[in-house]
Formats: structure tokens, C-alpha cells, sequence
């Protein structure tokens, strides 16, 4: 059977906000993308995700032609955090329900991200008799491990998951890491998982000019160390800002010439974290050298990238870390933690370092290294860029497409039978 159309639910995540917003990452890059890689391969796409806001129309197509991102009125038109939408999951699924049969559409198949999507992915399975495949992002029981996890209902979370993993056709799990947590956490079948790493837009995250990317930031007279993100605690941000302390007190020449630039964050909003962070800045006497950038539009984020000297992700967990990819992508080394899927994605010592996870010293030594040494941070920019061309979406969307094909010609062949 061949693909025509395809409805992705990205409950939480419409793949038009802005990155670096409250709850606005990965996911939301990976659906935009994803969509856009298949709609140039002639299928039909239809992303439902809910409407938070009056300034959300019902149907927006800017992402190009043949997707539409289709917003749904569910427990009001208001910005509700993932635990705060659970209840109205019922509401969503009835509406999607209904904009389909209204308009007569028939999906071959439904995607669905995050665990809320995989809930409603089931309902629809249910209604229209078609295959559902399942991606998670982030595991509910890897975050109550870790205790990062701020969850109003994490063992509503966890259960909803455990179904989820039984429901589904086929599970992508995006890092060999994950494979193993779905088999060890919530006992998965293994013939179900499939590992596909989400892909980086190389045409878009490209090595530019270092030198006129900080010219038109801003930031000609020093070493810009980014990071790209929401501001939340597992994030770690705060483990920059001491590390940065650090190397005062060891390379205090160095933080003269250093700007740690964040690219995340509503910088008119009275958001925790935010404040956090500023307070913590201030206490550690930094407000010279950091600078909150806010979120910003994906095309902006380029030109951040080829300013950078380096990309710090110093986060508590991470099942990816697309913004390790696309930094890569854009030829810079990457200091990251060793969690999750940065361990995957950033080979330590050859497209940048990874460090142990809330370890501010030896971040701070990786920092001094490579903003010491012009000729490591090129090869390693170099490798880095290499690498990333082989998680390209065309390459990545292939991949995808061989297991969706896999999934319709075992349904068809389970009628038969």
C-alpha cells in the first residue's frame, strides 16, 4: 500500500510556535520538518494540535502545500500546561473526529508524539479502523527516575504510557537508549520499536560566517557560548552560570571575552525559571556576560549558531537533543551531558565533549579548552557538520516511510487472514 495522506497529533505542540518557548522544543521542529519532508513526496498532511490562542485559525497552511495545521478548541482557547489538557483529551478527539467527517477525509494512518497524542491516537484507531504509530520524545518514568519530573499526574502519565506501548502498531524510539528503556520500563514487545533519530534541516543549518553572524548579533568583540532552549529546571542552565563563576575564578581573562547568549524563554513573562536564572546571574555577578536572548522564530536561529565558538546542553535528561544536531549541523562542537540521547548524538572528543551531568567544573574545563584552542574548534566544527548530513530529513523521512509501509502491508495482511 502507498501513503496518501497521513494525520499527525502533536496534542500539545503546535509545529508553528516559536522556539524556546515555554513548551515548545524538539517535538514541535520534529512534526514541522517531518511534515514538510513527506508533503514534497506528494502525501497529504494533516497536523492536529489544540488551539491555545484567538490568534490560531481553525486551518493554517503557511507550512506549505499539501499540510495543514489544523487547531482544535479543547478546555477552552487558553494556554493549558500537558497535565492541565488530559482531561479534555475526550473533547480534542471528538472534534478531530468531526473535521474529518465533515470534510469526508480518510487518513491511511495516524502518528502521533508525546503520550497525551498517543491517547488520542487510540480513539481514533478505534474509529477508523486504521494503524497508529507511536512517538514518546521524552518517557515518563525515565523523568520520575531522575526526579525531573514537576508532573501534576505522573502515574497517570506513566499508566496512559504502559497502555500506549500496547495500543500502538509500532513505536519509534529515537536513540538505541530508548529502545532499551521501552523494553526495561514498560516491558514493549521488541519486533514493535523501531529506532529512527529525528533528522536536522541541512539546507537551513549550514556552516556560515562565523565572523558576520556575531557582526550582525552584536557580538563582534567576543566568543559567543550558546544555548538554544526552553528554560526549564532540567535544562540545567543554572549549571552554565556556575561554571562560568568557575573560570572566573581560574581564566578570569577568558570571561572577558565571553558571552553565554540563551536563545529561550518569554523575556516579558514572570516565568520561574526566568527569574531564577536572572537571580542566580545577578548573585554570581555575571549580568555583563550573560545575555537572554528570549524565544525565537526558526529562521532566526541559524545566525545564532554561526556566532557560536560553541553550543552548550548541559540538561538533566535529554531522550535527543535536536539542537546538538542542528548546531552540528552548522559546524559547531557541541559540550553536552552525558544523558540520553546527547550521549548518542555527541561522539566526545570527536564533534565536541560530553561531561557528566551537573558537573560545573568539568563543563567549565571543557569551555576554557575549547575557547583556548581555534584549530580543536574547527575540526571539530568540521566533523560535526560531516556527521550531521547523515540524519538529513530526506534520509531520516525514508526510514520512516519504510516502516509506515511495513505497518499498512501487515494490517492488510492480517485482514486477509
Amino acid at each position: 500500500m502507498t501513503l496518501r495522506r497521513l494525520a499527525i497529533i502533536s496534542v500539545h505542540a503546535s509545529p508553528l510556535a516559536p522556539f524556546g518557548g515555554k513548551k515548545t522544543g524538539g517535538m514541535n521542529v520534529y512534526v514541522r520538518e517531518l511534515a514538510q519532508e513527506l508533503a514534497r513526496r506528494g502525501i497529504e498532511v494533516d497536523i492536529f494540535t489544540r488551539r491555545s490562542s484567538e490568534d490560531e485559525p481553525e486551518v493554517d497552511e503557511r507550512l506549505g502545500s499539501g499540510i495543514r495545521v489544523v487547531y482544535l478548541t479543547a478546555g477552552g482557547v487558553r494556554p493549558l500546561s500537558p497535565d492541565e489538557l488530559y482531561p479534555h483529551l475526550s473533547e480534542f478527539t471528538a472534534k478531530l473526529i468531526a473535521f474529518a467527517t465533515m470534510r469526508s477525509l480518510r487518513y491511511d494512518m495516524v502518528y502521533s508524539h508525546y503520550w497525551l497524542s498517543g491517547w488520542v491516537a487510540q480513539k481514533l484507531k478505534e474509529a477508523w479502523n486504521v494503524p497508529f504509530v507511536q512517538m514518546f520524545h521524552t518517557l515518563g518514568q525515565m523523568k520520575r527516575r531522575l526526579q525531573t519530573s514537576d508532573a501534576l499526574l505522573p502515574d497517570q502519565r506513566i499508566s496512559t504510557e504502559t497502555q500506549i506501548v500496547e495500543w500502538a502498531d509500532r513505536i519509534i524510539a529515537a536513540t538505541p537508549a530508548e529502545h532499551a528503556q521501552l523494553l526495561w520500563l514498560y516491558r514493549a514487545k521488541r519486533c514493535k520499536i523501531d529506532i529512527v533519530p529525528p533528522g536536522v534541516n541541512t539546507a537551513r543549518f549550514t556552516p556560515l560566517s562565523q565572523e558576520e553572524a556575531k557582526a550582525r548579533l552584536g557580538f563582534e568583540a567576543c566568543h559567543v557560548l550558546l544555548f538554544v532552549g526552553r528554560l526549564e529546571p532540567l535544562k540545567a542552565v543554572d549549571s552554565v552560570l556556575k561554571a562560568l563563576a568557575h573560570i572566573r575564578d581560574v581564566a578570569p581573562r577568558l570571561l572577558d571575552s565571553l558571552c553565554f547568549v540563551v536563545v529561550g524563554g518569554d523575556l516579558e513573562s514572570d516565568d520561574a525559571e526566568m527569574l531564577r536564572l536572572r537571580r542566580l546571574t545577578d548573585e554570581l555577578n555575571l549580568r555583563e556576560v550573560v545575555k537572554f536572548m528570549g524565544a525565537r522564530e526558526p529562521h532566526e536561529l541559524p545566525l545564532f549558531y554561526a556566532a557560536a565558538s560553541a553550543v552548550v546542553m548541559p540538561s538533566d535528561y535529554e531522550s535527543f537533543g535536536m539542537v546538538a544536531l542542528e548546531a552540528m549541523a552548522s559546524g559547531r562542537p557541541v559540550i553536552a551531558s552525558r544523558v540520553g540521547g546527547l550521549a548518542f548524538v555527541v561522539r566526545d572528543s570527536e564533534t565536541g565533549y560530553t561531561v557528566p551531568v551537573r558537573d560545573s567544573q568539568a563543563l567549565a574545563e571543557k569551555i576554557i579548552v575549547l575557547l583556548n584552542d581555534a584549530s580543536q574548534r574547527q575540526a571539530m566544527g568540521l566533523r560535526a557538520s560531516q556527521l550531521a548530513l547523515e540524519y538529513a530529513w530526506s534520509n531520516i523521512a525514508d526510514r520512516l516511510l519504510a516502516i509506515f509501509n511495513d505497518v499498512q502491508g501487515q494490517r492488510v495482511s492480517r485482514r486477509k487472514h
